[in-house]
């Protein structure tokens, strides 16, 4: 293995630009800017294991699958096999983008993605009181009949938008596939692994079991960080930098943060749960594992975050 190891989880949401561009094609587009910036790490001596969020095109997935059982009967696709199916689709876009940005600069194009499932406890509260929504939006007219379909489902009024299906958001505890991901660094790849925060699993007497739940893909990423004992997270975002009191007239950008200091504001509440915050706690658990460096900024300011210092960065 590389002596500099790169993770860098890219935003679900980063990939689609605007809601008029939602194909597929409009996605690749975004991931070949994307790997462009990625690459002048490559440049730079790092190997990238790159992860990346879902949330938007499981959402698509699951609403052909609605709309395929409301015409013809079809049967629902389970969310494990959404995420697996998402990491399969968004993993090979950015394996082609980045191989070809690699090949154009003259370096070696070794990228491959690994379908990867992610060990998380039976017993985590999260499945006691799920709060991650996930899908479309259903009116009240609907529940009824959602309900008699679907009695395992837990459906909640999300914003006043309408009702939608929560799932549970466990906390990430082992990456399955580890070693396999290990055997592919060593022999020089860049690794596209743990899209969507990974499958996750369950152990039991009789081995692995998926299950309907979403893993914050910003903590899988700190995970393997940590454990492959990689010297660089980089959180991948629509914003140049983090914010404290966002939105508010006393806003305030973040360059360089000590761990503790950082730990300080996420307990004082300055970031969104559903946005900043889980980012935030990601990059404190890296640090305390060990980790170097946590860089949050946007695609086009990574290479420059890390010669120049731009961006949000975290550190012990």
């Amino acid at each position: 293995m590389r002596k500099k190891l790169a993770v860098i989880a890219i935003g679900g949401n980063s990939l689609i630009k605007h809601r008029s561009k939602q194909t597929v094609e409009d996605q690749y587009h975004a991931i070949c800017e994307t790997m462009t910036h990625l690459v002048d790490l490559v440049e730079m001596g790092y190997q990238l294991l790159i992860t990346h969020g879902n949330g938007p095109q499981v959402g698509f997935i699951m609403l052909r699958s609605e709309i395929a059982r409301e015409q013809v009967g079809l049967h629902i696709v389970p969310l494990s096999s959404c995420v697996a199916d998402t990491q399969g689709a968004i993993g090979l876009q950015i394996q082609q983008a980045l191989t070809d940005e690699l090949w154009k600069r003259g370096l070696a194009a070794k990228a491959v993605t690994l379908v990867t499932q992610v060990e998380v406890s039976p017993l985590d509260p999260g499945f006691v009181l799920p709060d991650k929504p996930i899908g479309e939006f259903y009116s009240e007219e609907q529940l009824t009949k959602l309900r008699e379909q679907h009695p395992e489902w837990i459906l909640k009024q999300d914003a006043n938008r309408g009702y939608r299906r929560v799932v549970a958001s466990p906390i990430p505890l082992k990456i399955v596939e580890e070693e396999a991901v290990i055997a592919l660094l060593e022999n020089d790849f860049h690794v596209i692994a743990a899209g969507g925060g990974g499958v996750p699993v369950v152990r039991s007497d009789i081995g692995l079991t998926s299950v309907d739940a979403v893993i914050d893909k910003d903590k899988t990423a700190a995970l393997l960080a940590g454990n492959l004992h990689a010297p660089l997270l980089v959180i991948s975002t629509a914003v140049e930098q983090v914010m404290l009191n966002f939105g508010t007239a006393a806003e305030q950008s973040l360059g360089e943060v000590q761990m503790v200091e950082m730990e300080k504001y996420l307990h004082a509440g300055h970031f969104a749960p559903g946005s900043m915050a889980p980012k935030i706690e990601a990059a404190i658990a890296f640090i305390k594992n060990g980790g170097e460096r946590v860089i949050i900024t946007s695609p086009e300011n990574i290479g420059e975050a890390i010669r120049h210092g731009k961006g949000t960065q975290i550190v012990p």
